[in-house]
């Protein structure tokens, strides 16, 4: 026998043992699922037959006479649909303000077996260190996470601030590290013709980045919203030739991404919702669906508990005329071939034996979840006990500024009233508007507008590297008083806040310092209601998830009921519009962004 490392010599060894148990008379299956309707991803077909698993591994897909012996666990599961593990292709912990733990504490029982995330967030903010960290605690876990790291941070350092630099040369560290199996989305090149028009050394390092990823046999996430022709084909030769999307929000975008051979990441999160659109490529247009893939990328816990995972994205697929099949291979078989998880994703011999049990097809209802061949979760309830990680002090403490005054956040005028630029949230989206607003000024000072809805929206940068605070207005919220901010602002993660009043947003976003990253609700002078953040003021490991669920909700009722909120997760939507790479105008430390003209502008109209 050729000389094998620790790892391939125990899988020769479990391969033996498998041949074993289907050639010899003497040898049986550890476990029998009998009489399940199997859910077959490679054949689009479902048939009635018998999976037989051993060790962690799939034994037969078939009839297991002969293979139940006096110690085998034998399982009725007649009636039931069999189905392969979900994957999360694309998905962000610190959005949840889960550890990686706890947020695989809520979506397994739903029968998610495996992750794929990309620390995007606690790179912007730490760079290597707080990357290695999630890296590090996905060792722990029962589930499968597997990690794709940013290639640069920030997204565009012309417009924004991060707390670290990530650049090419960062790659061959990050690269080879555990857990981590390529580059995630690559949103340094989203925006193209202006990237390419201003910034063209970035380009050469993004690319420097993915061939050395390619050249290495690891994978790389494309970013491409609002993108055709050229700028597209631009984008995807930038990801070494192959990439994925999940910024798709159309479906005349759908299909010139299908068209070009891009994996189509359809997004389904908790704000972000894009399938029904894109989906559209495939139920009105015939596409095929093998490069359609879904993903949350953004999830709370909240929904995580109450609504599911990916088996609720599923349904909703279904219910938009998909077959329940055709459905499940994206979320199984097609985003195992774009990964290339050799070991998971179809139920078949010599796979792991990753198995959702489901009792509705078309409703998705999870009964149990079967993971590397044992029994994990049943009736949504989760059945063994998850491993604590500690998270270093060096992840922690990530807030490196002082507090601020009312005048630091203040526009300052010599009018009676002026013009400004309003960022418009458009609910459930990243995408943002464009609105143009009269405002009046009292005492020199721009006075937000309560009855047109158009108030304050202030980013402070929080590293400790300019002191930069962005102003404008947004409108969508609703607030009738009070104000929140959080720390959580994608990609960078500084400061953002919006409110009624100065006084009172100012006060949030002080409470925000203080806690070292988190959340925190004003009104009328007082903190009302707040949630620290200590692991890079993006996640907290002093909760479970159920207890960050509850007290998101808590923080979202006090948004509703005593500010006078009108749009559902009010903090999720706060935090996308600091995203520089989606259109149209967002709000970084630097000043109101013109994402489409990559450029920063007044927000008053000159």
């Amino acid at each position: 026998m050729s000389k094998l490392n620790a790892k391939d010599f125990k899988k020769t060894i479990e391969y033996r043992e498998m041949i074993d148990s289907l050639m010899a008379d003497d040898r049986f299956a550890d476990v029998v699922l009998k009489n399940g309707n199997i859910i077959n991803v490679l054949t689009r077909k479902i048939y009635k037959a018998d999976i037989a698993i051993k060790g962690k591994y799939i034994l037969l897909v078939g009839e297991s006479e002969g293979l139940i012996g006096a110690e085998t666990e034998v399982i009725d599961v007649t009636g039931k649909y069999l189905s392969p593990g979900f994957i999360d292709s694309h998905m962000h912990f610190e959005s949840s303000m889960l550890t990686v733990t706890e947020f695989s504490r809520l979506s397994i029982p739903s029968g998610t077996t495996t992750l794929v995330a990309d620390p995007h967030e606690i790179g912007n903010v730490l760079g290597p260190i707080g990357m290695k960290a999630i890296a590090d605690e996905a060792s722990v876990v029962p589930n499968h996470v597997h990690i794709v790291v940013p290639a640069l941070t920030p997204d565009c350092p012309a417009l924004e601030t991060a707390g670290y630099d990530v650049t090419s040369d960062d790659m061959e560290e990050l690269l080879n590290y555990k857990n981590i199996i390529g580059i995630g989305e690559l949103q340094g090149f989203s925006n193209a013709k202006h990237v390419y028009r201003n910034s063209p050394e970035i380009v050469t390092d993004l690319v420097a980045s993915t061939v050395y990823a390619s050249s290495i046999g690891k994978v790389v996430d494309g970013n491409a919203p609002e993108l055709f022709g050229k700028e597209l084909a631009a984008h995807i030769i930038s990801c070494a030739g192959e990439c994925s999307c999940h910024e798709t929000t159309t479906k005349a975008e759908a299909i010139e991404k299908l068209n070009q051979g891009v994996y189509l990441f359809m997004r389904e999160g908790s704000t972000q919702r894009n399938m029904s659109e894109c989906i559209k490529a495939v139920t009105e247009e015939g596409f095929d669906s093998r490069r359609c893939i879904l993903a949350t990328d953004d999830m709370v816990a909240a929904d995580l508990e109450t609504v599911g995972h990916m088996n609720e994205i599923v349904r909703r697929t279904i219910a938009e005329g998909v077959d329940p099949v055709e459905a499940i291979q994206m979320v199984t078989i097609n985003a195992a071939t774009y990964f290339g998880f050799k070991d998971k994703g179809v139920l078949a011999p010599g796979k792991l034996a990753d198995i959702a049990i489901i009792s509705d097809i078309n409703k998705m209802k999870v009964e149990s979840v079967y993971l590397e061949g044992k029994l994990v979760a049943s009736q949504g309830k989760l059945l063994l006990e998850l491993p604590k990680y500690t998270y270093p002090e060096v992840v922690k403490n990530s807030v490196k500024r002082g507090s601020i005054t009312e005048k630091d956040i203040s526009i300052s005028v010599d009018e009676n009233s002026v013009n400004v630029r309003c960022i418009e949230c458009i609910p459930d989206q990243n995408l943002s508007g464009d609105l143009e607003f009269t405002l009046k000024v009292k005492d020199g000072i721009v006075c937000p507008d309560i009855n047109q809805d158009v108030l304050p929206i202030i980013c402070v940068e929080r590293h400790g590297r300019t002191g930069n605070i962005g102003k404008s207005f947004v409108k969508g919220f609703g607030l009738e008083q009070g104000a929140f901010a959080e720390s959580v602002s994608h990609d960078t993660h500084n400061i953002i806040a919006t409110g009624t009043n100065l006084k009172d947003i100012t006060i949030a976003i002080n409470r925000v310092i203080e806690l070292g990253g988190g959340l925190a609700v004003a009104k009328d002078g007082d903190i009302i209601g707040e949630l620290g953040l200590p692991i890079g003021g993006l996640m907290t490991d002093e909760l479970t998830g159920h207890e960050v669920s509850e007290r998101i909700s808590l923080l979202e009722k006090l948004a509703k009921d005593e500010l006078g909120c009108k749009i559902h997760a009010p903090f999720m939507h706060l935090s996308f519009l600091s995203l520089s790479t989606s259109p149209k105008w967002k709000i970084t430390d630097k000043g109101l962004v013109d994402v489409n003209n990559f450029n920063i502008l007044s927000p008053i109209v000159e």
